[in-house]
């Protein structure tokens, strides 16, 4: 599986420097059905790409297609080159021919030739409730472990499967659609306010916090990264030390997207509509370093934020609930949802006294600071701010018999509708 990796690495890259060829403008690019007449050349006269499967070499060339159409929506870029160590998998299409049929349960017919529509399907078998197993050309049967319970009942039905290898253990993904989670009927609507010291507090007042790595994981980080600086370069120590690094993180991120799986799917089940805070988290994590020019302020202040960021999960978290409950979830606009009391509607930054608490200076409600900005994302209040209960201009509150300031009112108030 080792080659097989290399195999569909070393034609990843040949066909990203074609690209490149092609994008300076000295040669025109091929497309895939160029590139495969190209493969079979090069196993001709290459005995080491001639031992690979020219199956898992044709779906690396098939993928790079993909990728490089879809280069300007998909949001990756250009693809680029891929490193050995870093980058090592491959993708198996089925081998078995499957006729397909549509979902009525009819029989799939080509409108040109008028026969069934024959796809192709994966070779894998379930041998009990948590293990399968799936042949790999040039490996034969490979057995893995179900993620999921109830799963493998939808593995005949894929079509292909991606094989990778990352910090000594190898993975299998199958290319299956699952179902998505049906909705519990009961009209409920829960809003998600997300942040650092929280990850994610809900309108209902319960508060999901995404597992980090211990105190004693953290201090072996440190000890193996001192560990690894002190080593010569280019020493088995040195590497050794980074392996033990890399392994702690992965498992730091393990646990998140395994949080964020089942939170995802606790939200799909329990609520109808799941309305999140629209944060852009690639600019919120951006680097405050600057340039030569002009350097930038508390850089390394930024750097520990972004790292808190990122370590919470919260555009996965977003992302697999869209998966799971397509179609009811929504994204309320961010400003002012911190701000506003959820109870009367006021917007005043003084209401804020700290990142926990919440005391409305007008009405005088008292709330977790992340609740209240859960409960107006629930409510759909976010944007543009409504305009606050007063007693007039420069008048005085009932509540707090304070002088009331005129916020910001929207464009269109104000104006005579005759």
């Amino acid at each position: 599986m080792l080659l097989h990796c290399a195999h569909a690495r070393y034609v990843w890259n040949l066909a990203v420097e074609q690209h490149a060829y092609w994008r300076k403008g000295r040669s025109p690019a091929p497309g895939f059905a160029e590139q495969c007449r190209q493969l079979t050349e090069a196993r001709r006269d290459n005995e080491w790409l001639a031992a690979g499967n020219a199956d898992v070499q044709q779906q690396a060339l098939k993928d790079f297609a993909k990728a490089r159409n879809a280069r300007f929506t998909s949001g990756f870029g250009e693809p680029t080159w891929r490193k050995k160590y870093r980058h090592e998998g491959f993708r198996v299409i089925g081998t078995d021919r499957v006729p397909e049929y549509d979902e009525d349960g009819l029989p799939k017919l080509n409108a040109k030739t008028g026969k069934q529509v024959v796809g192709r399907s994966v070779v894998v078998q379930k041998l009990n409730r948590r293990w399968a197993q799936v042949k790999v050309p040039g490996c034969g049967w490979v057995r893995f472990r179900l993620s999921a319970r109830g799963k493998g009942s939808a593995l005949p039905g894929a079509k292909t499967f991606r094989v990778t290898f990352r910090n000594g253990q190898w993975h299998i993904a199958f290319a299956v659609i699952p179902e998505p989670t049906p909705a519990p009927g009961s009209g409920e609507i829960i809003g998600i306010d997300r942040g650092v010291t929280i990850t994610a507090a809900l309108s209902d007042g319960r508060k999901l916090n995404c597992p980090q790595l211990t105190v004693k994981e953290r201090a072996q980080i440190r000890k193996h990264q001192r560990r690894a600086t002190r080593a010569p370069k280019g020493s088995e120590t040195k590497t050794a030390e980074y392996a033990k690094v890399t392994k702690l993180k992965a498992r730091e991120a393990n646990r998140r997207k395994d949080w964020c799986e089942k939170t995802s799917t606790m939200l799909a089940r329990t609520y109808d509509l799941v309305r999140f805070e629209k944060l852009n988290i690639k600019n919120m994590t951006r680097s405050a370093k600057g340039t030569v020019e002009q350097p930038g302020k508390n850089v390394r202040q930024k750097a520990g934020l972004n790292r808190g960021i990122l370590a919470q999960g919260w555009g996965l978290l977003r992302q697999r609930t869209e998966h799971k409950a397509p179609g009811r979830v929504e994204d309320v606009p961010a400003p002012f949802t911190s701000l506003r009391c959820s109870a009367c509607g006021w917007i005043e930054k003084k209401s804020r006294k700290s990142q926990a608490d919440f005391v409305c200076v007008s009405c005088g409600f008292t709330c977790n600071a992340d609740e209240n900005a859960a409960n107006n994302v629930a409510a759909g209040q976010g944007g543009i701010p409504r305009p606050r209960r007063s007693a007039g201009a420069g008048g005085v509150t009932a509540a707090t018999g304070r002088s009331s300031a005129r916020e910001p009112q929207p464009a269109w108030v104000g104006i005579p509708l005759f």
